[in-house]
């Protein structure tokens, strides 16, 4: 993935946000419908896929910006 542009690899970053949030919510709401526990674990899967989305995407930010990123110079 190194050899991409920045701009290609801040859209898969883009990508990889929806695609966790989605996720995460979508098994969410459908094991709430399965168990009816509403909304407990659609409110759940939709923090488990945020903080997987943050977590990679932080990662995944830093190999495109480099040292830039956090203050480390």
């Amino acid at each position: 993935m190194n050899r991409l542009p920045p701009a290609a690899r801040l859209i898969g970053i883009g990508w990889y946000f929806a695609v966790c949030i989605v996720l995460g919510l979508a098994g969410g709401v459908a094991l709430d419908r399965w168990l009816g526990a509403t909304p407990w674990l659609t409110l759940l899967g939709l923090g488990l896929g945020l903080l997987a989305a943050f977590y990679g995407g932080y990662r995944m930010l830093v190999d495109v910006l480099g040292p830039n990123l956090g203050g480390k110079r």
